[in-house]
């Protein structure tokens, strides 16, 4: 009883996250596209900090580049299992978190095994067609509806959302409805609730997809379609759903912020611009490398759980405590860039974060490249005038997320 009562009050705790202590939420938070003071300051304490506690149990956060590449590469450590914390039972099987994230071999070995052969190189350049007709789509509409648009709705998000449909196999009458659950999905205002209530709209529409391809195939090629011919037999509706939702929502959120945040950055760095329009692509990576380091949208990698007492960085961390890993901050410290907090992209940048490290590093990392390699290219080339269309004081950011966005970008096409 007492651990049932102690899950459910951690789950209120998580959904809430607006009334969690600011000591714990600092970490979600940016200045425009850099880190909140607090967080620099943090680090005069060192490379991890003791955030706080919740519900009893430590709460580190690590900062420090090489402590969190360290602590994402030990799986024999640390655990990213956390259902245990926060509940297994009386919920429904959308409702349920997992996935790759919050899973430890061999259950994470045997999911990512499905997905691994649909993002090969050979798979992937298979998609770059699909990729530019849909950003081409894109920047017509943005064309038809100028001389003035919002960047995040028009473009941000309209060209990961095309082009994760077309991976995915998702059939076009499904398409709008699948966009206003995701929608609802990536809005954190109210209380949180989208990491765990909302999410169910969109997964259960994928466990359904899944279930319905299962019995009469017919959906067009794509990941779903694959999978279900593939893995049928191995696998249920509730783990291919949930397969096919961690790509939609690795591959869609993330990439809309960083075309719009990026976009953001560049226009404030006209030469970057131009190496863009320039289209050399040795250049387009150097940029795309930097705005991943610079921009790193996903703040916090999935939490670790200590396995047993462990030196991390100068702290001592027990058994059951959680850690915390700061992307943007591993990505702005000063001990690995002289200069962490200017863009430059003429700085050497590899080894990115970004899309975390390790085991647990996002399956779809070089899809996320290519499709920013291809938009961003293909937007300074269009619209090599692009400017902003309002006072950069009247931008308003995400206040408290995973993955920091900004909420509208007016431009100007020129």
């Amino acid at each position: 009883m007492a651990v049932s009562l102690r899950s459910a009050a951690l789950r209120v705790a998580l959904k809430s996250a607006r009334r969690v202590p600011a000591s714990i939420r600092y970490p979600l938070q940016r200045d425009g596209v850099d880190p909140v003071a607090r967080l620099d300051e943090s680090r005069r304490d060192g490379d991890v900090v003791q955030l706080g506690r919740l519900l009893g149990t430590r709460v580190w956060l690590v900062t420090g580049y090489d402590v969190a590449r360290s602590v994402l590469a030990d799986s024999e450590a640390f655990a990213n299992d956390v259902r245990g914390l926060i509940g297994r039972q009386g919920r429904t099987p959308a409702e349920r978190i997992g996935g790759l994230g919050m899973t430890d071999q061999p259950d994470h070995g045997r999911l990512r095994g499905v997905l691994t052969p649909y993002f090969t190189r050979r798979r992937l350049a298979e998609l770059q067609d699909d990729i530019d007709r849909v950003v081409e789509a894109a920047l017509d509409d943005m064309a038809a509806h100028g001389p003035e648009v919002d960047l995040v709705e028009r473009f941000g998000f309209a060209v990961p959302f095309g082009v994760i449909c077309d991976l995915l196999g998702m059939p076009e009458v499904d398409r709008a409805t699948f966009r206003q659950q995701g929608a609802a999905r990536f809005d954190l205002r109210d209380a949180g609730a989208g990491i765990f209530d909302t999410a169910a709209g969109t997964r259960q529409f994928l466990i359904d997809l899944v279930a319905t391809e299962r019995a009469e195939p017919h959906l067009p090629d794509g990941i779903v379609s694959r999978m279900v011919a593939d893995h049928a037999d191995s696998f249920d509706d509730v783990e291919l759903g949930g397969l096919a939702d961690g790509v939609f929502l690795g591959g869609y959120e993330t990439s809309a912020s960083m075309l719009s945040l990026g976009t953001w950055v560049l226009l404030q760095h006209p030469q970057a611009w131009k190496m863009l329009q320039h289209g050399d692509p040795a250049d387009v990576d150097l940029v795309v490398e930097e705005l991943l380091r610079f921009v790193c949208p996903v703040q916090v990698a999935f939490p670790r759980i200590a396995r047993h007492e462990v030196r991390v960085g100068e702290r001592t961390v027990r058994k059951g405590d959680v850690l915390v890993v700061s992307l943007t901050g591993a990505e702005r410290d000063p001990a690995r860039h002289e200069e962490a907090s200017r863009f430059d992209p003429m700085t050497e940048t590899a080894g990115t974060l970004a899309f975390g490290h390790g085991l647990h590093r996002c399956v779809g990392a070089e899809l996320a490249r290519m499709e920013l390699r291809t938009a961003l290219v293909a937007l300074a080339r269009r619209f090599p005038d692009l400017s902003l269309a309002c006072d950069p004081a009247d931008l308003r950011f995400t206040e408290l997320a995973i993955v920091h966005g900004v909420e509208s970008l007016p431009v100007r096409l020129g």
